[in-house]
C-alpha cells in the first residue's frame, strides 16, 4: 500500500477505535479524501482493507458505514487469534525450527532492534515495524506445518482489530507508542528463544500473551487529532 493509503488507513482505524466515527455512521470517499488532502484512490483502497478487517460494512451501492461491534466482540476475536497463533508456535517448536527459518526470525529481530535502538520512533519506523511484524507472524504460521490454522485465522481476521495486519497507531503520541511497540518487540525475542530451544509450551504461552496485548488497540485513543476531527465535520 502507498504511503498516502497507509496514512488514510491509520487515520480511519484511529477514528473508529476512538469512537470519533460512531458505530453505524456512514463514511464517504469524497469527504475523507478532501479532509486528508489525498485523492480518492487511497481512500477507496483503505475502505476495502477496513471492510476486510471487519471495521466497515458496505452501505448501498457506493458507501460504507462503521460496523457495530462491542468491546466483548473484539476481545473474543483477539483471544481466538491468541489460541490459534499459540497453537502454531507450539507445533512449530515441536516440529523443529530449521536453520533457515531461525535465520529469518532473527532477521526480523535485528530489524526491530535497529528501529527501537534510537529510544524513539517515527511514523515511518512504525510502518517498518508493521511490515516486519507481519513477516514474523507469517514465518511462525507457516512453520507450524498446519494449514488449518491459517484458514481459521483468515476467518477470524474479519473481526475488528483481530488481524495481525491491523496495527492501530496513535501518531499524536509517539512517545507512548515507542514503549508499546518496543515491549511487543521484546516479546518477539522471547518467542524466538522458546522456538529455538524447542520449548513448545513456553512458545505457546508467550504467543498467546503477545496476541492479547492487542486488546489495548481499541482503548489507546482517548482523543482524536485535529485532522481526525475534520473528518467528522
Amino acid at each position: 500500500m502507498s504511503k498516502p493509503g497507509q496514512r488514510v488507513l491509520v487515520a480511519l482505524r484511529k477514528m473508529i477505535a476512538a469512537g470519533e466515527i460512531a458505530a453505524g455512521e456512514r463514511v464517504f470517499e469524497v469527504t475523507v479524501a478532501e479532509a486528508l488532502g489525498v485523492s480518492r484512490t487511497p481512500v477507496r483502497i483503505a475502505f476495502r482493507t477496513l471492510e476486510q478487517e471487519g471495521l466497515l460494512v458496505q452501505y448501498g451501492a457506493r458507501g460504507y458505514q462503521v460496523r457495530k461491534v462491542s468491546e466483548e466482540d473484539i476481545a473474543g476475536a483477539i483471544e481466538v487469534r491468541g489460541v490459534l497463533e499459540g497453537l502454531a508456535a507450539r507445533q512449530f517448536a515441536e516440529r523443529g525450527v530449521s536453520e533457515e527459518e531461525l535465520a529469518a526470525l532473527r532477521q526480523c529481530l535485528a530489524q526491530g532492534d535497529e528501529i527501537f535502538a534510537k529510544g524513539h520512533v517515527t511514523e515511518d519506523d512504525l510502518q517498518l515495524y508493521h511490515d516486519l511484524n507481519m513477516r514474523f507472524h507469517q514465518i511462525i504460521l507457516q512453520g507450524s506445518g498446519n494449514p488449518a490454522i491459517a484458514g481459521a485465522l483468515q476467518r477470524n481476521d474479519h473481526m475488528p482489530f483481530a488481524s495481525v495486519t491491523a496495527l492501530a497507531v496513535d501518531c499524536d503520541n509517539l512517545k507512548d507508542e515507542f514503549r508499546r511497540f518496543d515491549y511487543a518487540h521484546m516479546q518477539h525475542h522471547s518467542i524466538v528463544d522458546a522456538l529455538a530451544c524447542g520449548q513448545g509450551a513456553r512458545a505457546e504461552a508467550l504467543m498467546r500473551e503477545h496476541a492479547n496485548a492487542t486488546l489495548r488497540y481499541a482503548r489507546v485513543f482517548q482523543a482524536a487529532s485535529d485532522q481526525v476531527k475534520v473528518l467528522r465535520g
